[in-house]
């Protein structure tokens, strides 16, 4: 028989993440820091809302886009966090999480041979999904002498005539990292200078602990460049609900849709009722969250300082990535050997680019009471090496 499987699949790497949150299930006794995914429940009232949505029998499809009020609401908060307004009905659609919305902008915008370029460390989606689309990824190595983020001399280093996207993943998974409006101005220059294309990951844009978000869509001449990819995973505790949305041109827009049109119909119908509660209402659960998380944040920087772990100190999501070199050893031997001796899941650098060697990602979505815990045999470990 002929091989079923496409070359091109079969070249990319699975997840990294994946990969040790597979052995963790199989580790009794083991603590994991390594999965993305808030410990707190979906407030209430937004469950409850998804509760009502089925009990009055709203089963069906909605429309490809999602529902209009839905749109309505994300536009409305887009408006008021950032000040830049989308027409709910032609620029705003609902999408399958954050991670599809990533995977159609890319399949609506390249052609085969285009290059994007992928700051790394980043989130594992970009480079694959970027394969997928026939486009040529072009790694940007982010430095920690730059607290990870992107330097529009590091963009420019790296384009050509080839290039047509950028990817800004900020705040960053892994590193915690985020952009400031300075930073995004010099950014926004060269993509205005070269005729770029910018999708602007806002995931983790309500976790941010200095000050406030601020997208790169809010700078002249930006908002017509630039997809914008959001969703309720992160910031109101809804990552199984599995509802993102992209907000960009409508040409753009339209091409996006037209995909998901046939590959997926429509994001689930209980979700987005749910999340048009989360828009109106949720704001007060996330400044609760994000006061959590900052606790956990700040603990994880002290504890990294007690054991002597070097740590750089993250102002975004809830990650942190502090530094292994010193012990002579890989990410990845770092991890394995943490997971066996000691019981504790942490993910190796290298599983967001090979440019994350030498330092981990440790997830502090995780309750306090862990978090302790946790500690206590990462530095039980470091005291044998």
């Amino acid at each position: 028989m002929r091989n079923p499987i496409g070359k091109k699949v079969v070249d990319i790497k699975p997840s990294g993440i994946r990969k040790f949150f597979d052995i963790v299930l199989e580790t009794e006794g083991a603590i994991s820091l390594g999965v993305g995914e808030p410990d707190f429940d979906t407030p209430w009232h937004i469950r409850d809302e998804g509760i009502y949505s089925l009990e009055k029998g709203r089963t069906f499809y909605t429309s490809n886009s999602g529902l209009k009020e839905l749109r309505t609401e994300i536009s409305n908060y887009i408006y008021r966090t950032q000040g830049v307004s989308y027409d709910p009905i032609k620029e705003v659609f609902v999408t399958v999480g954050g991670s599809e919305a990533i995977d159609l902008a890319l399949r609506a915008m390249i052609d085969e041979g285009d290059e994007v370029l992928i700051p790394q460390p980043s989130y594992v989606s970009y480079e694959p999904c970027a394969i997928l689309a026939d486009a040529v990824p072009v790694i940007i190595e982010l430095k920690e002498e730059n607290q990870f983020r992107l330097t529009a001399q590091e963009v420019l280093d790296k384009v050509t005539d080839k290039t047509k996207i950028l990817v800004l993943p900020f705040p960053n998974n892994p590193t915690g990292a985020i952009m400031e409006k300075e930073d995004l101005e010099a950014i926004a220059k060269v993509v205005i200078e070269k005729d770029l294309y910018v999708i602007s990951d806002e995931i983790y844009g309500e976790l941010t602990y200095s000050g406030k978000h601020v997208s790169i869509v809010s700078l002249p001449g930006m908002k017509e460049r630039t997809i914008l990819i959001n969703g309720f995973s992160k910031a109101y505790a809804m990552t199984g609900w599995r509802l993102g949305y992209a907000c960009g041109p409508q040409a753009i827009m339209e091409q996006m849709v037209k995909i998901h049109q046939f590959a997926i119909m429509c994001a689930p119908t209980t979700s987005q009722y749910a999340a048009v509660e989360a828009l109106r209402n949720g704001d007060d659960d996330v400044v609760m969250m994000k006061e959590q998380y900052n606790h956990r944040r700040r603990f994880l920087l002290s504890e990294f300082e007690r054991i002597g772990l070097p740590c750089f100190e993250p102002y975004g999501a809830f990650y942190v990535f502090p530094c292994i070199k010193k012990f002579g050893m890989s990410s990845d031997e770092f991890c394995t050997r943490l997971l066996k001796e000691e019981k504790l899941a942490v993910v190796p650098g290298t599983a967001f680019g090979d440019c994350g060697e030498g330092y981990i990602r440790v997830s502090y979505a995780y309750s306090l009471d862990n978090l302790k815990a946790a500690m206590e045999r990462l530095e039980r470990f470091i005291s044998k090496l």
